[in-house]
């Protein structure tokens, strides 16, 4: 669907009480210029939120989301922060521009319905390995976890374990399966990374590495995309390359991502850049909301894992950048022995997707709007699932 973003500058007027005399008023991004800053000096270290004003230079701001130590008067008409003026009343330095059309971001699969992502265990931790057939019709996007980083940097490959070969499980097999999910309209892609697992991606030649390899894998076997799930850092404008080369080797193909919570508290991180740089090409971030420490929310507030303001609060970090509601998904383990944790009821989940999306169920947290069309939700795993009657699964999907 397209859409008109429109940064016209509208002239207006305003009649005097007395006298009936038009008194021009300069209006910008639809808010007025201000005859003297009310907002405290702009610092570098404060943490801002929607709505909240500054000063800084002898201008005023307004901040149009979540952010910190970004200068105002340097992030452009598009950025997040909004130029009032200056405190005497002149109007903003953004010169006025044209209607622009620019297309909503797209994605994969259910885009404007709630996905249910779940990662299929190639190994066996003690959660037991399962053909990918056995996996329920519940899971949309299915991660296959993980691809392997070979002696060739920013290069991965895969091969099943032989934890499923030796009990039966033929590549043959697998390469079926994929074929069968994806005729009930389902995905298959491959993630890069996990706990244990990183990848070298830092240049345009381990960029180029690694999207030939995705490119490669996903001929061979048919997966549908790749997952990003890196969690040893990573340089982002690398494997926006990347991911960029995949995307024009495989149009429409499906990527997710699955950040850690800190990976989203500072508009410098590197997910934080690779989510909003990608957004065109994205089709999901499952933020992972365990295993974390106590996290700041998009209102500046602490909020610790376990509780329903955890996971509203931070998602509107992702919302407030620019992310389409479609993009923005919630990740939690499937039950308590999948991680360290952070685990919660699933039916907290659900509740936690309606807060978003209507403003109601919520905790002590409520977002300043709605945000009808929720990505939906990822969970580790689909393997720990099973050990719970799937319970996750039949809550969630």
């Amino acid at each position: 669907m397209r859409r008109l973003r429109s940064a016209a500058v509208i002239a207006a007027t305003t009649l005097a009480a007395a006298g009936a005399v038009a008194l021009p008023v300069a209006f910008a991004n639809g808010a007025f210029a201000e005859a003297a800053c009310e907002g405290a000096p702009w610092q570098s270290s404060a943490v801002y939120v929607g709505g909240d004003r500054v000063s800084h230079q002898d201008r005023e701001y307004r901040a149009k989301w979540w952010t910190t130590g970004e200068t105002p008067g340097t992030t452009g008409q598009w950025g997040v922060w909004e130029d009032l003026g200056a405190c005497d009343g002149a109007g903003p330095t953004d010169p006025p521009t044209t209607e622009e059309p620019t297309e909503e971001p797209t994605g994969g699969p259910g885009q404007g319905d709630r996905l249910l992502t779940g990662y299929w265990h190639n190994f066996d931790n003690g959660s037991g390995v399962m053909e990918l057939n056995a996996v329920p019709a519940a899971y949309d996007i299915i991660a296959v976890a993980f691809a392997e980083s070979t002696t060739t940097p920013g290069q991965i490959d895969f091969a099943l374990d032989s934890s499923l070969t030796n009990a039966g499980y033929t590549e043959a097999e697998f390469k079926a399966d994929i074929d069968a999910i994806q005729a009930q309209g389902r995905d298959v892609i491959i993630s890069v990374g996990g706990e244990r697992g990183n990848v070298t991606i830092n240049d345009s030649a381990t960029a180029a590495a690694f999207a030939n390899s995705v490119v490669s894998l996903m001929n061979e076997y048919g997966f549908d995309g790749v997952d990003i799930d890196l969690e040893h850092g990573i340089n982002a404008g690398a494997i926006e390359t990347a991911l960029r080369q995949v995307a024009s080797a495989k149009p429409g193909f499906t990527y997710t991502m699955a950040p850690q919570t800190i990976d989203f508290q500072s508009t410098s991180a590197g997910y934080y850049q690779l989510a909003v740089n990608t957004k065109d090409i994205l089709t999901i971030v499952n933020m992972q909301y365990y295993n974390s420490g106590s996290m700041l929310g998009c209102n500046g507030q602490v909020y610790a894992q376990g509780d329903i303001d955890f996971l509203t609060a931070q998602a509107c970090i992702q919302l407030q950048a620019g992310l389409a509601p479609s993009q923005v998904g919630l990740g939690l383990p499937a039950v308590q022995s999948a991680a360290g944790s952070g685990y919660v009821n699933p039916t907290m989940v659900n509740d936690a997707l309606t807060c978003l999306e209507t403003r109601q169920r919520c905790g002590d947290f409520v977002p300043s709007q709605s945000y009808p069309g929720m990505g939906g939700a990822m969970t580790w795993s689909i393997n720990w699932d099973k050990t719970n009657g799937y319970n996750f699964a039949n809550t969630v999907g």
